[in-house]
């Protein structure tokens, strides 16, 4: 199995639920509180530009709440099916960067579309009402 440590802080329900599911299902990890390791924690967020708690750190690579796992059963299947792999890491950084643009290239494609369909209603709305008069 993977070194896993995970980033939480005391007051935070989420960061339980998650430690709560990785011992669940007998994932070995090693809980770094934020507030008593501060300066980790800090250079974490300056990496990350993320300060978020759960954060999860796999080897060298870091998994964010809500940016790279959604749920913790989500987080649990990515901690399962974890590999590291053989590519340099430029070769990583672009392929990220290639799957980001691809993400938002299809998140404006549905805002245009809803868009378009709000448009629509109330061009309708607006010749019915002027119809009427």
């Amino acid at each position: 199995m993977e070194k896993i440590e995970i980033y939480t802080n005391k007051n935070c329900p989420y960061c339980k639920r998650i430690k709560e599911e990785l011992l669940k299902n007998k994932i070995n990890f090693n809980n770094i509180d934020t507030i008593e390791n501060k300066n980790e924690w800090q250079d974490i967020v300056s990496l990350t530009n993320m300060p978020t708690v759960p954060t999860i750190k796999i080897n060298e690579e870091y998994l964010v709440a809500g940016r790279d796992f959604g749920s913790p059963e989500n987080l649990i299947n990515i901690i399962k099916n974890y590999k590291d792999n053989n590519y340099d890491h430029s070769r990583l950084i672009l392929e990220k960067i290639k799957t980001l643009n691809y993400y938002m290239s299809q998140a404006f494609q549905r805002t245009d579309q809803l868009l378009r369909q709000i448009e629509n209603k109330l061009n309708i709305k607006e010749d019915e009402h002027k119809s009427t008069d």
